[in-house]
């Protein structure tokens, strides 16, 4: 196990002269390392790509995902699911996590991302702004208060002065984009950066309240994570020049 430690630091500390420094240990086998990661489903596309850009560059290292609504994904690591890493689309989950004395350290903020309506591709309803969805009959989806992105949308509403009166809550902002998508609901509050991701299957409409409710993504280790400074070296990732790029490609704005 000792030697295992030794090549692993050896390994995130120095971009090693060797394309795969594991493979000059001829007297025991190199292990692959498992590192699981436990983030907003808002950043499923940024980190599914980071994820395999980071595992390019640690060639023994294989990155697990779970992709869930932030509130979720608290309440999961409280009961014991194991996991090396917390991203959060918004620093109330983070602060619950902490509260829990679930951290290994302190997190760090990485991105920003803010709301945009979403409507199926002819906008039946003819959403031209937030005050619309406050309309008799629109039928309106929104993420659940506990998630983010719901919070967020309730904000966004008050701001607005825009009594929404939503006919579905959900757990996490992809289930609202599917529902836009599938054309279940008239239109939908989601991030800018799902907007992007969806392409011509939805219609984005911009508004200018949004400016005012900006949510702050956090990431941290976790207690129990498997060790070695690999989780440290994947925020450190995530929160470098790389990570970075890809984040601000995927639509979000910088921390």
């Amino acid at each position: 196990m000792k030697r295992f430690l030794l090549i692993l630091a050896a390994l995130l500390s120095t971009a090693a002269c060797s394309d795969d420094p594991w493979a000059e240990e001829p007297d025991s086998p190199p292990r692959q390392v498992t590192l699981t990661v436990f983030a907003a489903a808002s950043l499923k596309g940024a980190f599914t790509e980071i994820g395999e850009k980071f595992e390019s560059e640690y060639s023994l290292v294989t990155v697990r995902f779970n992709f869930a609504g932030s509130s979720d994904l608290v309440a999961q690591i409280q009961q014991g699911a194991p996991a090396d890493v917390f991203a959060s689309a918004d620093t109330k989950n983070m602060d619950v996590a902490i509260t829990a004395s679930l951290l290994d350290g302190s997190a760090k903020n990485f991105a920003t991302n803010t709301l945009e309506i979403a409507t199926p591709r002819d906008n039946p309803a003819k959403i031209e702004s937030i005050r619309d969805l406050g309309s008799p009959g629109i039928k309106v989806v929104l993420c659940a208060e506990q998630v983010p992105c719901g919070s967020a949308a309730k904000k966004v509403a008050e701001v607005s002065g825009v009594d929404v009166r939503p006919v579905s809550e959900e757990l996490s902002v992809t289930d609202v984009l599917g529902k836009v998508i599938s054309g279940e609901a008239d239109a939908g509050l989601v991030y800018v950066t799902d907007l992007k991701a969806a392409g011509d299957k939805v219609i984005g409409i911009e508004f200018p309240e949004s400016a005012g409710v900006v949510n702050t993504y956090p990431v941290a280790a976790l207690k129990g994570n498997v060790g070695d400074g690999l989780a440290e070296a994947f925020i450190n990732f995530v929160t470098g020049t790389e990570g970075q790029a890809v984040l601000a490609e995927a639509g979000f704005g910088a921390p």
